[in-house]
């Protein structure tokens, strides 16, 4: 078979070379799908080789060359063999009689597991193209167990490839790597680089799905509590493109702890900050919702003071977007069907909220104050709750 978007013409650095275009590219290319960076394999050439043609050796564990004008990542074929439990227990052969099918046999899912040639042509020595039409991700060897990264970036796949199933062995294989201890030695960074681009993609909640359904989840993300609830509401937020914090910030909710689970999935800053003031929002909203179910200006005495202490609570005047989008995330939650006019209706009037309270010039009152600090904190407040009483 041949595929011509994957074809290329050696330029005077990889002219007689034999390299390959492997994993991912190939992948996306047959589906027909746009294909980002591609990843190039180099099968017959030595290390010496490589920087003889002025290539630049960037590569730790294994020899990995840049070129030298396109800066593209070009790897020796290589072989791996288990060393320590871990993602990082392999040791690695990159001699000159490593096959190009031997290089594919050590990459996790069949369909990862084809390369091309300079002319197009489709190297499928694991059978990918034919779970590329079942659309089923399928492990290319016993090998997979190895690697308990693989459990992560299946789930990640999952979320992008939306029809795709698990081969049954596949799945019998994921269960063995939790059982044996294998996926205990995933660690804090790489499980979280992978949720956060599962979170991203187009169904969000197959990551977790896989992970509960192998008995992973518990393991890999302690304190998550997940349900068909925190399930609709990713994928709802996915739909209406929410950011990696208001999907987070659901996440969080759904926790036992929010705060550990946090602290131990080494969250950004952000994406904390997100799920711990998204409780606090629902709890507030809840608060202005008894007071009033009218949300319209001039707001009543009683309800601009609620307001403002909702945003001031929410640090809302500083950091309006994030109020703003957690406002969003919160009429999700309590079944606000977004793009609704109920749901537009009420992001209009926390807009012209927060464009109110900003128009008060907190700087200027300070001025007048001389430092009375007492003072330019009540003449402020009174200032903002009064801006939100105008019609």
């Amino acid at each position: 078979m041949i595929e011509s978007t994957l074809a290329f013409t050696p330029d005077s650095f990889t002219q007689g070379l034999s390299i390959y275009c492997v994993g991912g590219a190939v992948r996306d290319a047959l589906l027909q799908l746009p294909h980002g960076d591609k990843d190039w394999v180099v099968v017959g050439a030595t290390p010496e080789q490589m920087t003889a043609r002025g290539f630049i050796a960037v590569g730790g564990d294994f020899p990995v060359f840049l070129h030298p004008k396109t800066k593209q990542e070009f790897a020796l074929a290589r072989t791996e063999r288990k060393t320590a439990k871990g993602y990082q227990g392999f040791t690695f052969y990159t001699g000159t009689d490593v096959t190009l099918a031997e290089d594919l046999k050590r990459r996790d899912f069949t369909i990862n597991a084809m390369a091309s040639d300079t002319q197009g042509v489709i190297y499928d020595p694991y059978h990918g193209l034919d779970d590329l039409r079942l659309k089923i991700f399928r492990h290319v060897g016993d090998a997979f167990s190895e690697d308990p990264v693989r459990l992560l970036r299946l789930g990640r796949f999952l979320t992008r490839f939306t029809d795709f199933t698990v081969a049954p062995e596949t799945m019998q294989l994921c269960r063995d790597m939790v059982t044996s201890g294998e996926v205990d030695a995933l660690v804090a960074e790489r499980v979280w680089k992978e949720i956060s681009r599962a979170l991203m993609q187009t169904k969000p909640s197959r990551f977790f799905d896989i992970l509960q359904e192998i008995g992973a989840l518990e393991r890999v993300i302690p304190f998550l509590c997940w349900t068909e609830t925190l399930s609709q509401q990713l994928d709802h937020a996915a739909l209406l493109g929410f950011d990696l914090s208001q999907r987070y910030a659901l996440l969080g909710l759904a926790a036992a702890d929010s705060e550990a689970m946090a602290k131990h999935l080494r969250v950004a800053r952000e994406q904390g900050d997100y799920a711990r003031y998204l409780q606090v929002a629902l709890q507030q909203l809840n608060h202005i919702s008894e007071i009033s179910l009218v949300w319209e200006f001039p707001l009543s005495p009683v309800l601009a003071e609620a307001v403002v202490d909702f945003v001031e609570i929410m640090d809302g005047i500083r950091k309006s977007d994030r109020l703003l989008a957690l406002i969003q995330v919160s009429l999700l939650v309590v079944g606000v069907p977004l793009g609704h006019e109920r749901e537009q209706e009420s992001m209009w009037f926390w807009e012209e909220i927060v464009q109110r309270l900003k128009s008060v010039p907190a700087g200027e009152i300070a001025k007048q104050q001389a430092g009375n600090v007492t003072l330019i904190k009540k003449m402020v407040r009174e200032a903002r709750e009064q801006v939100l009483q105008m019609p």
